[in-house]
């Protein structure tokens, strides 16, 4: 099992690259954020890095992708990112689950179904995504640890985002890697598998589906029940991010994605656990006594200098001693939180 305290999470570097290709060749598809082309990984590191190097006043096109390393190895274990604003470029497209009754008093009957919209609601808001993680480290709180880092850099660089935050979860594919979902809907006016259409949202962006996706609302009554069996369900292997973004405060509201019929879940930035509950404090010249401490999120510096682990540490008001061992320096301020 790998150890917790071995690893942290940085910002994305542009020699990420190569491991970075090794983990996207893992996700088995449906992975918007993390696809499986080594120039389009390429695009958005170096879009990472110029958005950590941005001067600006307020959120815009800004992407950052963070990355879990073994601090001893240097090995890349997972990702994650955060998009300052999405809608800029072009719109964002979701689906919006609403329901329909009829009633007719002659034939005694009510009809009752769901109804998808084609919306542009998260247009605006920042996001959270691209959360993956080796299937050799899914264990020892590795997965938390990458996944709450992103609300520590939020916290750390609240002007880059907005108020609004939302997630997409893959949506359940079949052994494969299919989509009843898109099968049942959006397949049929693009004359593409899933898994190209996937492929080609990742790398060239989404304006085709503009171009040719049905802007009426569709009736889920009339969509085959494989499709109707899957909207809103996630991933077999996202069930414990959808778990852990339920957990940071993020609730889903009827919107699903509309390739696979993934959930989208939202929330307000402050309203989210870690960015609420995250204490300043300035690392202690003491290691952790082990008796009095407990394991702590830290965070340290700032988008190319950002850093975070989680370690043991014993809390004494504006004070955080560390075990020995830490990626921060005595006097360095950070900000922690309950692991």
């Amino acid at each position: 099992m790998a150890s917790l305290s071995d690893w942290h999470v940085r910002a994305a570097r542009r020699d990420d690259l190569e491991e970075l290709k090794a983990l996207a060749a893992l996700t088995g598809g449906g992975f918007t954020n993390l696809p499986d082309d080594r120039e389009a990984l390429a695009r958005r590191l170096d879009w990472s890095m110029q958005s950590l190097a941005a001067d600006i006043a307020e959120p815009g096109d800004e992407f950052y992708m963070l990355m879990l390393a073994n601090r001893t190895t240097g090995r890349i274990g997972g990702t994650a990112c955060l998009f300052g604003k999405v809608g800029v470029r072009w719109p964002f497209y979701s689906y919006r689950l609403t329901t329909i009754s009829l009633h007719s008093r002659e034939l005694n009957r009510t009809f009752r179904t769901g109804v998808l919209h084609l919306v542009n609601d998260f247009d605006g808001a920042s996001e959270v995504g691209g959360l993956f993680l080796h299937p050799e480290l899914r264990s020892g709180g590795l997965g938390r640890l990458l996944a709450r880092s992103r609300y520590l850099f939020l916290a750390r660089h609240r002007a880059r985002f907005t108020d609004r935050i939302f997630a997409e979860l893959r949506g359940w594919l079949d052994a494969q890697g299919g989509s009843p979902f898109w099968d049942g809907l959006a397949g049929k006016f693009f004359g593409m598998p899933f898994q190209d259409a996937d492929a080609f949202n990742a790398v060239h962006g989404n304006q085709f589906i503009a171009d040719l996706m049905p802007k009426y609302p569709v009736y889920v009554a009339l969509l085959p029940d494989s499709a109707q069996a899957v909207i809103g369900r996630p991933h077999e292997a996202g069930r414990a991010a959808l778990a852990m973004l339920e957990r940071e405060g993020f609730r889903a509201n009827g919107y699903v994605d509309i390739f696979d019929g993934g959930p989208t879940v939202d929330a307000r930035v402050d309203d989210l656990l870690a960015v609420r509950e995250a204490a300043s404090a300035r690392i202690a010249a003491r290691p952790a006594a082990d008796t009095a401490a407990e394991t702590r999120l830290i965070a340290a510096g700032t988008l190319a200098g950002f850093r975070c682990a989680a370690l043991a540490a014993e809390v004494a008001g504006e004070t955080l001693a560390v075990t020995d061992g830490s990626p921060f320096e005595p006097g360095e301020e950070v900000l922690h939180v309950r692991f």
